[in-house]
């Protein structure tokens, strides 16, 4: 899988409480594309962040309806990925990728 491919099924990283309390017990979690599978987004994190992955576990949020300007409107659908990662092994978000 070429380097772009990969940033198109990682789209970000997610940064939010829970989020942060799993980073403790080795898990990490990742907002990917709609139509990434588990392969997918386990040789992409793998290839970008060069740490070994034991299970990836995904969802799908679905987007709420909400009112835009008074209008009603829906929210995108977002899928997020919930990668565990090997014993010792951790993805510092705070530094850029190499």
């Amino acid at each position: 899988m070429s380097r772009e491919a990969m940033y198109q099924v990682i789209r970000s990283p997610l940064v939010t409480e829970k989020a942060t309390g799993l980073g403790e017990s080795g898990q990490m979690v990742f907002r990917v594309a709609l139509t990434a599978t588990k392969p997918q987004i386990r040789e992409a994190i793998e290839g970008l962040f060069g740490v070994k992955v034991l299970a990836v576990n995904t969802l799908v949020q679905k987007g709420k309806a909400k009112r835009f300007k008074g209008r009603p409107g829906q929210r995108s659908d977002v899928k997020k990925a919930y990668v565990r990662l090997a014993a010792g092994q951790t993805i510092d978000l705070t530094t850029g990728l190499a």
